[in-house]
């Protein structure tokens, strides 16, 4: 089964600050870091449970070229994913669970 995804509103802004950097360091990268995380979020909707649990019902996946993880639990009823951080690896780890609630 396939699900579809929605980024919280903290990971659409995590998204969208980490594209805008990327992009003032090199034309085109940005552009790069966007299709790396729309491929790994596919790959998360086709097999949302390949990807361990790191917290609680919190699965996360490692984008392929840059330092980041998708944070994101599982709606089953919905077939939903539920993206609630785009988290840079460099950052506490502490605070990639600390504001997700569940719906």
């Amino acid at each position: 089964m396939n699900y579809s995804y929605i980024l919280k509103q903290e990971a659409s802004k995590e998204f969208s600050d980490a594209y805008v950097w990327y992009e003032e360091q090199q034309e085109g990268l940005g552009e790069s870091f966007i299709i790396t995380v729309e491929s790994k979020l596919r790959k998360i909707c086709n097999n949302p449970f390949h990807y361990k649990i790191a917290y609680k019902q919190f699965h996360e996946a490692l984008t392929d070229r840059f330092p980041f993880l998708i944070v994101y639990f599982i709606d089953e009823k919905n077939n939903l994913i539920v993206v609630t951080a785009i988290f840079h690896t460099s950052r506490n780890p502490k605070k990639k669970f600390k504001r997700t609630r569940l719906k």
